[in-house]
């Protein structure tokens, strides 16, 4: 029996029952389209990630205050102030510039429209160091922080959350925590996702925030931009070095404050991101694991009804082999047809969840190659038992079966 006549029978064999061959094929239809959609939202987070961190530059260093002890005891969080960041700007010659930061959620209000969002209060050149542009309008200057001047950016997502736009709200006044703030310019969005939107927040002179709205002078952490052709490592330890001076840590002191590498954190995030598409991906393999039992079992049904078709063809010259191959080729065709139409599922649910919820997905042709070659093998493997089981029937006891 030739080959093309082989995909003929198996064609006509699985259009002789259409519903059957459809409710086969779901199991594959569903595992193939969850895994190009988890495939496509890990994708899409990694890739939302990265671009997020590197907007932010990734020659920056974080620096956050640590835990402080006091007699081998736990003393809570340590105390970072201004003058910390400060005096890294003044003694450590890796770095080209700081700008502390203090955030706490405070309501705004602007005309009959408010909302609880975070207020940051940092230096005039919080736009540099943070690779942040002005949108309209413009940032306040190191007169107005050291004046205490009661002047306000807002993020690229503000206006919208306050039921306005960006050209309306400069040079209107806003309200924080009952305290009127001049609205002198709009930072242009970068992009946000996830459970916090990096435009949601309005910006005011860092000893504003001390004295007129948190009452405190501690900060939560300060940016550090590493200087052209200096290393990280280098900056790290120069930071380390004036820090400790600073707190006044003993040799042998541990550290009351942590340094990060922002693209340490990048990767970091994308293994993690990683980790994760392969988890959701694991996790829809499996769906595909049960659609090839349920092909298995229809092709053993399928093998015991027509048995007697099979000693007919045996008995008119037809080889094991011809007949291993047709079962096996309408195995395999169940599985490619179904891979095929969960492909167009998985991409059609990726492109749903991104115009319709705002998910970051990208659909990776890798995956796409993925799932087609993994139905592909289920097809064989989960056939493979019918197929044998057909060829290895009698002709003779084949052709009596009623």
């Amino acid at each position: 029996m030739l080959i093309g006549e082989i995909f003929r029978v198996a064609l006509e064999a699985i259009g002789a029952n259409k519903l059957r061959s459809l409710l086969t094929m779901l199991g594959i239809v569903i595992g193939v389209a969850a895994v190009i959609t988890m495939v496509a939202l890990g994708t899409g987070a990694q890739a939302a990630v990265q671009e997020q961190i590197e907007s932010l530059g990734t020659n920056v260093l974080s620096v956050r205050p640590g835990q402080a002890w006091f007699r081998g005891a736990h003393g809570g969080d340590a105390r970072m102030e201004v003058k910390d960041a400060l005096a890294v700007a003044r003694d450590a010659s890796a770095i080209e510039a700081v700008a502390p930061e203090m955030q706490s959620n405070a309501q705004v209000e602007f005309g009959r429209a408010n909302a609880n969002l975070r207020v940051t209060g940092t230096t005039p050149n919080y736009p540099e160091v943070n690779n942040y542009e002005v949108q309209v309008g413009r940032f306040f200057d190191a007169q107005e922080d050291e004046g205490r001047r009661r002047v306000a950016v807002l993020g690229g997502a503000v206006p919208g959350v306050l039921g306005t736009d960006a050209t309306k709200i400069v040079g209107q006044k806003i309200s924080i925590r009952n305290v009127t703030f001049d609205v002198v310019g709009v930072l242009a969005e970068k992009g946000g996702s996830g459970w916090f939107n990096m435009d949601e927040r309005i910006f005011v002179p860092v000893q504003t925030a001390q004295f007129r709205l948190f009452g405190t002078e501690r900060i939560g952490s300060f940016n550090a931009v590493v200087r052209s052709g200096a290393s990280q490592a280098l900056a790290m330890a120069q930071i380390e070095e004036a820090l400790r001076r600073e707190h006044r840590l003993r040799v042998g002191e541990e550290n009351d404050f942590w340094i990060q590498d922002r693209a340490e954190l990048m990767g970091t995030a994308q293994e993690t991101t990683k980790t994760f598409t392969y988890l959701l991906a694991g996790i829809a393999l499996v769906s595909l694991l049960v659609g090839g039992i349920g092909i298995m079992n229809i092709m053993l049904v399928s093998v015991t009804e027509r048995t007697r078709e099979i000693g007919i063809r045996m008995a008119l010259g037809a080889t094991r082999g011809n007949v291993l191959g047709q079962f096996l080729l309408e195995a395999l065709v169940l599985c490619l047809v179904g891979g095929m139409i969960g492909i167009a599922l998985g991409w059609g649910a990726s492109f749903a969840l991104s115009e319709l919820a705002n998910w970051n997905t990208a659909v990776s042709p890798r995956a796409v190659g993925l799932a087609v070659a993994f139905s592909a093998t289920v097809g064989l493997f989960f056939g493979l038992w019918p197929a044998r089981r057909a060829a290895s029937l009698n002709p003779i006891e084949a052709l009596r079966w009623e």
